[in-house]
């Protein structure tokens, strides 16, 4: 047997056994995907084949420091040596460790982080945390949004995977801005953080401001869209919350650790949450993690009673030296500054020059490594690129080499904080070619 047979005999084999065996996430079982990935490095990844592609999804926009990092990889390994696994109330190293290297990268006063599994559970143990401390039931989320698949925050969730989960008691959804599709009217920037913070006013008032326990909004919503808020949008909801005492959650499990060319996103927009939520970029991925920053008044509501929550691998050594080789690696080698640096000067002007020239983009909107090109039928009237139409877009940007996020009428462009400059060219020069076809038989 040839090389080349054997590696697509492991491809095929992989099928096999996914077809057989594998219930896929937000999916019909009956059409799996059969792309296989047996192996990456930075920005790309390969099939057992050798077959190449350039990762600009960062898979679920999450492996901000790329994929393989050779120092997280290593502090995996040393610390797999040294201890694999132990309960979470107990003092471990590693974790202290990871707590003092995130709150570093937070706003004073918040010394204590609550390590969960990953970012839905995240926001779970936020909205318990924020009803726990202003003994109210309430959380505003908006309808552009995802906080995750468990029982709390998949109802926080404002797009359609709420819907047939609606199990969970006390959410109340609102608009947040969204200009080129605005709820409120508006013809600038200005005036659509004006309107929706008049929106978010109302709702407030109608639902009691002494009933919300919180409002929970993803800094820069991700999966619905890549919608930077406009210029103090996210200072006027924080004057709102404290208005009526109601806590301020923002979700960094997307847009946090490096994605926009910030350690949070939050950062570039004169905010201070009273909880913070992450996973993802944190460390990549490598190991599931994610965690709740807690203000310290918030904190000191549990000194002396118990906080009914908690899992069997909160802060579990293997993520916890993940991330702090992570955030180590960030720093050291300017990860972060990276991902601002080439957001500004290279994929900016490369999606604006694609704009230009392709009729099939309606908008392109970001910042860091975080931007989306809308796709439409029609400019004039904005009308969505069709599903079918996008499936096509996805197939063929596969073809090319590349791996895309799309979602609904929409590529995100998110490719790893470490990408390069000639990697980004690389994945314009295949979305041009792709977008060129993109609205034959549409007509």
């Amino acid at each position: 047997m040839t090389d080349t047979t054997l590696t697509d005999s492991l491809d095929e084999r992989a099928r096999e056994l996914d077809r057989e065996h594998v219930f896929h996430s937000w999916s019909a079982q009956a059409n799996p995907s059969s792309l296989v990935i047996a192996s990456g490095r930075g920005a790309r990844v390969w099939d057992h084949a050798g077959r190449e592609y350039l990762d600009f999804s960062s898979q679920l926009v999450n492996v901000n420091i790329g994929h393989q990092h050779p120092s997280v990889v290593q502090a995996i390994r040393e610390q797999a040596e040294l201890l694999t696994t132990i309960a979470p109330s107990t003092v471990n190293l590693a974790r202290g460790e990871a707590a003092k290297r995130i709150v570093a990268h937070a706003p004073s006063g918040f010394r204590r982080v609550f390590f969960t599994n990953g970012g839905a559970d995240a926001n779970e143990n936020a909205i318990r945390m924020a009803r726990l401390h202003t003994g109210r039931d309430k959380i505003l989320s908006t309808y552009r949004s995802y906080h995750g698949n468990t029982g709390a925050a998949v109802v926080a969730t404002g797009d359609w995977r709420r819907v047939p989960n609606e199990f969970a008691r006390g959410h109340v959804h609102f608009f947040g801005p969204y200009l080129y599709r605005s709820e409120f009217w508006a013809e600038t920037p200005e005036q659509e953080g004006e309107r929706a913070l008049q929106h978010l006013r109302r709702v407030i008032e109608a639902e009691g401001p002494s009933s919300i326990a919180a409002v929970l909004l993803e800094t820069i919503p991700g999966t619905a869209g890549v919608l930077v808020p406009p210029p103090g949008y996210l200072a006027g909801v924080r004057e709102l919350c404290d208005r009526h005492g109601i806590l301020l959650i923002l979700d960094e499990v997307m847009c946090g650790f490096g994605r926009t060319g910030r350690w949070f996103a939050f950062d570039g927009h004169d905010v201070r949450p009273d909880l913070i939520t992450f996973a993802k970029g944190v460390n990549s991925g490598y190991v599931p993690a994610g965690g709740v920053i807690i203000d310290e008044p918030i904190a000191a509501t549990f000194d002396d009673r118990v906080f009914p929550g908690g899992l069997t691998y909160s802060g579990h050594p293997l993520a916890m030296a993940s991330i702090v080789a992570t955030l180590d690696a960030m720093a050291s080698e300017a990860i972060v500054d990276n991902a601002r640096d080439i957001g500004d000067t290279v994929i900016a002007p490369a999606l604006a020059d694609l704009a230009d020239r392709h009729e099939v983009i309606g908008e392109v909107r970001g910042e860091g490594v975080f931007w989306a090109m809308e796709l439409v039928a029609d400019r004039g009237t904005r009308e969505p690129l069709p599903a079918a139409a996008m499936g096509r877009i996805k197939s063929a940007l596969i073809e090319r080499g590349v791996l895309p996020f799309v979602q609904d009428n929409r590529i995100h462009v998110v490719p790893p904080c470490v990408v390069t400059a000639d990697e980004v060219a690389e994945a314009v020069a295949a979305y041009d070619e792709v977008l060129g076809t993109a609205l034959e038989g549409e007509n």
